[in-house]
Parts: structure tokens; sequence; C-alpha cells
């Protein structure tokens, strides 16, 4: 049974996160955060200064008090123990900020824009060390857990990269609309109306497997094998719009919402966990199979769509509100999806079958 949050925001709410200990924070519209309890009240609340859009928020991985957020072209460090003026703020964006991500040794904080630029920010000298590049907003990043100088993005430019941070150029590209079906398919010509803009993605625990929502209504998985990634799936569920992705600490459970009003849970271990066990021949078998990219793409399509493949949604929620972000916690020893949408509240349902 649904459960609503009220009493922190007045506008609607853009984006969760919940910390290492449990607790729950939320960004909105006009500069708002706040933190809740474990029984849904607030248990403190801000307006940041400028009253720009908070459009992510992160944990410090070390210090599970420290929070990041971004409003506008600014990320503000607070101090969740006493949520107060910011303790710092760092300007190193020339665009609102779309995403933010923190690596697993605390060392590099990443911020997407929508220039497309991701401004990588050493945290020890408050410096920006590099600067990398989408042709357009680029709306997700995230680091890889284990691999703290790697990180993956995409963008609206169609496209998904993996990226080290010892280079400025990405390790790998692929573009959204090339990995699609083959061109005699009726789904391509939806594509052109429809185009996989890239919105939301998330990596597994493992570090090397990932999934991406694109405007096509559809969920990718891919998986990183040394300095590139092949998809391994496609999830069909959505009728519109991917907003957001979620790998959950299990390792290949996967939450999806969407601009269709519904949260889907799927279970995509069964699938990778077969390529996982042997990557260096499922490469070469792949690459035996379809040396033509046109037709590995379209081959890799047949093979691993979710209908195909037999990977259907594991739970549906009929939340009826377009999904503006997801997150997950565990409460009062169960575990619960935590939903943002359009409106000042969160919603908050119990995945009884975990």
């Amino acid at each position: 049974m649904a459960v609503r949050w009220s009493g922190g925001h007045s506008c609607p709410v853009l984006c969760l996160n919940v910390s290492a200990e449990g607790l729950v924070v939320s960004g909105g519209e006009r500069g708002e955060l706040a933190l809740w309890d474990g029984g849904g009240s607030p248990a403190a609340q801000l307006r940041l200064p400028g009253q720009d859009d908070v459009t992510s928020v992160v944990f410090s991985a070390r210090c599970p008090s420290t929070l990041y957020a971004s409003h506008g072209e600014t990320i503000s460090v607070l101090d969740t123990r006493s949520l107060q003026e910011p303790l710092e703020r760092f300007h190193v964006n020339e665009e609102e900020i779309n995403c933010l991500s923190v690596n697993d040794t605390d060392s590099f904080l990443a911020a997407a824009d929508d220039s497309g630029a991701i401004k990588i920010m050493d945290l020890e000298s408050k410096k920006v060390i590099r600067s990398l590049r989408h042709s357009n907003i680029c709306s997700s990043v995230a680091f890889r857990p284990q691999r703290p100088q790697s990180l993956v993005s995409c963008g609206l430019d169609m496209q998904v990269m993996l990226w080290n941070l010892q280079k400025a150029r990405p390790l790998w590209t692929t573009n959204l609309q090339e990995c699609g079906p083959e061109e005699d398919s009726p789904q391509s010509a939806g594509q052109f109306f429809n185009p996989p803009l890239a919105h939301s993605l998330s990596v597994a625990s493992c570090g090397n497997v990932f999934g991406c929502g694109a405007q096509d209504g559809k969920v990718r998985i891919f998986r990183v094998t040394g300095v590139r990634f092949e998809r391994e799936l496609e999830l069909q569920g959505h009728s519109l719009g991917v907003s957001q992705v979620l790998f959950m600490p299990e390792a290949y459970w996967l939450l999806s919402g969407g601009n269709d009003g519904k949260v889907l849970l799927w279970d995509v271990g069964s699938e990778v966990g077969k390529q996982q066990k042997s990557p260096a021949k499922s490469l070469q078998r792949r690459k035996a199979q379809a040396p033509a990219s046109s037709r590995k793409n379209g081959k890799l399509s047949k093979v691993s769509s979710s209908e195909q493949a037999g990977v259907v949604p594991k739970l549906t929620i009929e939340h009826g509100e377009k999904v503006n972000w997801l997150s997950c916690a565990e409460i009062k020893g169960s575990r619960r999806v935590l939903v943002a949408d359009q409106s000042s509240s969160v919603t908050v349902y119990p995945l009884l079958e975990l």
C-alpha cells in the first residue's frame, strides 16, 4: 500500500537520494531541500540561495552526513546534521546542472550540465581536473563502483559514453539510434519520430553492468568489458519515455520509471549473468557472428530484446504520474521504492517481493 510523504515541499519534487545510514533527502523546485525521518515526516527543510531548482542530490561516499546539491549552475555542500546555509559553494559549470555523481573513494565529483559538459572536480584540491563533453545536453553521469577513475554518461545527443579520467576523450561511445532494430523493422520508423534521447543511467554494484533509460520507452542494459561496452539486453515495458533507471543494491534488480506513470521492477540477473561468466568468449562469439556493424546491431537487437528473451517486469506499479526520480530505502526493516513526481510529495511503495 502506497504512503505519501508530505509537508517537506511546497513545489514539485525533482530528485531523491538515500544515504548509507538510511537518511532520505529530496530536492525540489525553487531551491527546496528536505530531509525525512523513517516515518515520513520532514526532519529538516531548507531553501537554497537563489531559489534555482534543485536538480540532483548525492551523499558523500565516506562521510554520510555530507550532502552535495546542484541548483542552477551551483553545487552546494551541506551538513545534514545541521541543515543550514551551505558550508561551501562551487561554481564550475556554465549552464544548469542536471546530475551529480561522487566516486566511491570520495575523491572526485562529476557534474553534468545543459551545455553537454561534465565537470570533474577533485574534492581535495576543490579544482576542476577534467572537462568531458557531449554534443547536446548531458542528462546523466555515474561513477562505476570499485573503479574510482571510471564513469559513464548519457545525453540528449543519444550518446552513451565510457570515460577514464586519465583521458579527455571517451574510451567508448554508442549511439542509441544505431544500436536499434534493423531497417526493415517497423520500430525503426517509430524511432525517427520518437528518438532514443538518453535521460538516465545507473550502474550495478558489480561496476560492469549499467542500464540506460531513453525517450523511446526502452531500457538498454550494457556490460563493460575492458575499455568498451556492449549491449546485453533491451527491456520494453514503458509506453512513453523512460525518465529514470536505478539498480538496487541487490546485484541485478533494476527499477525503471517513465512518463507513462509506471514504475517497473526488473530482474536482469539471469540474462547478464550468462554473459558475466565468460565475457571474452561472449565477445568473440558475437564478433564471429556479426562482422558488419549494421548486421551486428540488428543481430544483438533480435537476441536481446526483452520480449524474445522472456524478460518481463517482476512488479508493475501504476503510479499514475510522470516519474521525476526514483530511489530505494530500507525503512522499518523492509525495502521501499520512493517516487518523486510532479507533486510536492514523495510516494513510498513497499517491495514485498524482496
